[in-house]
């Protein structure tokens, strides 16, 4: 229980109690009612619990039907078919991935250009901040409509209110990373006569490695709920975005938890993937954790 594995199952096995409580509450009202109109009384409490997590429509489903679903629309569906979650899972992050590097360029490029100009820190990062205070849901038909004006469809609207999200905190990390270096070492660069080039890459650069990574941590996982977002808007037939709305539509609560539960493994999957870059990224700069 030291390590990370026992304290990580206990979370989860606490999460999991919890949901069957909750689904058993909140699920229990409906299914009185069914009994009620049915003339059936004396209904034990082991019934009781058994039905309430086996409805087809509840209001929260059970983990074990969320599981369900998940496997029958993974492993059970062609991954081209259209109730396959891997095929909307595929499209959502298309969209994440490339609003993820538009967005990490994006906030790089502003970081180095903040730290590196009095101007523009003056001038662009209030704007920076600024930007994050408008709701997302407010912002996103409104790009959606504007582009889709001007004929631009597709991959791209959903790919830009990813970036929308992503680009923030790369930036807000990438400013933190570059003044990082401690003031000895820029005076000895200085001492070196060492051009900002040149000080950028031998010594604000590798000090701001570190920043990024957990910055770009965060900024997938926006990027990911940004191109959610971006499908909503759009009446969009496929994406996880799409399955939210489907399910919203027809009641299958059930099908939008495993869609819930798919962008939160898609999500951490990303964030891994991330982390296994930065600790050979890290262990090659010989700064290693």
């Amino acid at each position: 229980m030291s390590g990370t594995i026992g304290p990580v199952t206990v979370v989860v096995l606490a999460i999991l109690a919890l949901w069957y409580v909750g689904a058993v509450l909140l699920n229990a009202p409906f299914q009185g009612d069914i009994y009620e109109r049915a003339d059936q009384t004396d209904v034990p409490l082991s019934q009781l619990i058994a039905d309430t997590l086996a409805q087809d429509r509840p209001k929260l489903p059970a983990p074990h039907q969320v599981a369900v679903e998940l496997w029958n629309t993974t492993v059970e569906k062609s991954i081209t078919s259209k109730r396959s979650l891997i095929h909307h899972s595929g499209i959502t992050l298309s969209s994440t991935l490339l609003g993820f590097f538009i967005g990490t360029s994006l906030g790089i490029l502003l970081a180095i250009g903040i730290v590196h100009s009095r101007v523009l820190e003056k001038s662009m990062m209030p704007w920076v901040i600024a930007s994050q205070t408008i709701p997302i849901l407010a912002i996103a038909p409104m790009i959606i409509v504007v582009l889709g004006n001007m004929g631009i469809t597709g991959l791209f609207p959903k790919a830009l209110i990813s970036t929308y999200l992503s680009f923030f905190p790369v930036t807000v990390g990438m400013v933190k990373g570059l003044r990082s270096p401690e003031t000895i070492h820029m005076d000895l660069m200085h001492t070196y006569s060492a051009t900002r080039v040149q000080t950028f890459w031998k010594l604000r650069l590798p000090y701001a490695v570190p920043y990024l990574f957990t910055s770009m941590k965060v900024g997938v996982a926006a990027s990911l709920v940004g191109a959610i977002i971006g499908e909503l808007p759009t009446g969009a037939v496929a994406g996880l975005g799409a399955r939210l709305l489907a399910g919203s539509y027809y009641g299958q609560t059930i099908q939008i938890w495993s869609a819930l539960i798919m962008a939160a493994i898609l999500a951490g999957a990303l964030v891994a993937l991330i982390g296994a870059i930065e600790n050979i990224t890290l262990n090659r700069m010989g700064m290693a954790k």
